[in-house]
């Protein structure tokens, strides 16, 4: 019990006894969990897969691209089950016959949504990074809290077996004190200038689309896939691939509920402007504890994937791949002695556990939202080029009233 706190036990334990069918108790007269989606492209529709083959009943899709939506329901009734088509989320979210909703959304809808969606009643799947801003995700850890809402953050690599085995070891003491984490992002995949605007496709609700981000012309490469690449709708690779591996980090810091406390660094950007996200960066993130989170974009030193150093070697881990030096870090590791943590090997399998046990999931919508700070927050310091003093406890800039005014964006109305 030595490396695990109170926290990680009573999930643990919960999740050791959910079932997967769950009791006629939880969700009234129907015994399958019901589900509805709220965006389908993409990932999207890899999550829709992804529960297709689990016990549970989809009964709507919803998604601003008419053509889309067809797709998705199609699949559903590909297994013989009726699928209701939505284009409008709060459909879904008067739905009785709905249990949970899985929010597969540009970043700048996952907020609202998702607490619209805990005020309705429903558990939440929502995407990584969790939220546009730090402000934002507070206000959804405050909804899921208020109504006693699952949400589970769609970072999948907390239910890896790989990146658990990481966390143990470093937690366990196999590096010894940790002195420096690294998190290394890959290039900024932007498809190239913008070219004219249009009139957005007739299957396509581009005010929808928009929502609470301002108004701007249809532009082909700044929707679907190239959303990440404008600040209106995310941040780039930084809350891209960032919300996975700096996320690992903190998982391995044991700094689920916490951050830094200083951030400093510097980032270029596309000359001609083709996109607004940083292509490099060099971000540095200070603990209280001393260690240095260092987040790299486009830089040799820092490979992909999150890399933990310490007195006695380096861990290093991405997907599919764990490797050490020195090498018997890993291969002589006796994981019996290693301290436990919460496991999960089936992301989308925890949600649907934690919706019968009522257990906060593996990637619970704190640690979605402490994950994402710190990625919001190496982008603030991109973005103005200097440091920022950060509180955790208060989630507060000090002595920055501009860099204090990032964490929060107004949205466009109604939205609000």
């Amino acid at each position: 019990m030595s490396g695990i706190n109170r926290r990680e036990f009573v999930a643990r334990a919960a999740l050791a006894a959910a079932p997967l069918v769950l009791p006629r108790s939880v969700f009234g007269a129907n015994d399958r969990i019901r589900l509805a989606f709220i965006g389908v492209r993409n990932q999207g529709t890899n999550n829709l897969k992804a529960f297709q083959s689990r016990p549970v009943d989809i009964v709507a899709v919803c998604d601003v691209d008419a053509e889309i939506a067809a797709r998705a329901a199609a699949l559903v009734s590909a297994d013989g089950r009726p699928c209701d088509i939505a284009d409008d989320y709060r459909r879904i979210l008067d739905r009785d016959d709905v249990d949970g909703v899985v929010i597969t959304t540009p970043d700048h809808w996952h907020a609202r949504m998702t607490i619209d969606a805990c005020q309705a009643g429903k558990d939440v799947y929502c995407e990584k990074p969790l939220s546009l801003t730090v402000a934002e995700g507070r206000r959804m850890v405050d909804a899921a809290r208020q109504n006693a809402r699952v949400v589970q953050t769609g970072s999948q690599q907390r239910s890896s077996p790989e990146f658990r085995k990481a966390v143990r070891l470093v937690r366990g003491g196999a590096l010894g004190d940790i002195r420096t984490v690294l998190a290394g992002l890959p290039e900024c995949n932007h498809p190239g200038p913008l070219g004219p605007d249009s009139a957005p496709p007739s299957h396509l609700n581009y005010d929808a689309w928009l929502g609470p981000a301002p108004w701007r012309p249809y532009n082909e490469k700044r929707v679907h896939y190239n959303f990440r690449f404008w600040w209106d709708y995310s941040g780039g690779q930084m809350t891209n691939f960032g919300a996975h591996h700096i996320d690992i980090a903190q998982w391995g810091l044991d700094a689920d509920g916490t951050g830094p406390v200083a951030v400093e660094g510097q980032a270029e950007f596309h000359p001609d402007g083709v996109h607004e996200v940083a292509e490099r960066c060099r971000i540095v993130h200070a603990y209280a504890s001393g260690v240095r989170l260092i987040v790299g974009q486009q830089q040799p030193d820092i490979p992909q994937g999150t890399t933990f150093i310490g007195e006695r070697g380096r861990l290093h881990v991405n997907r599919g791949r764990l490797s050490s030096e020195p090498r018997e870090i890993v291969e002589e590791a006796d994981e019996s002695r290693l301290p436990e943590v919460v496991e999960s090997n089936d992301h989308h399998g925890n949600f649907l556990e934690c919706m019968a046990n009522r257990a906060n999931p593996i990637a619970d919508v704190e640690i979605g939202h402490r994950s994402a700070t710190v990625c919001h927050l190496g982008n603030i310091v991109a973005r103005l080029g200097r440091g920022v003093r950060w509180d955790p406890e208060t989630e507060t800039i000090s002595g920055d009233a501009e860099a204090q005014a990032m964490l929060d964006r107004p949205a466009r109305a109604p939205w609000g």
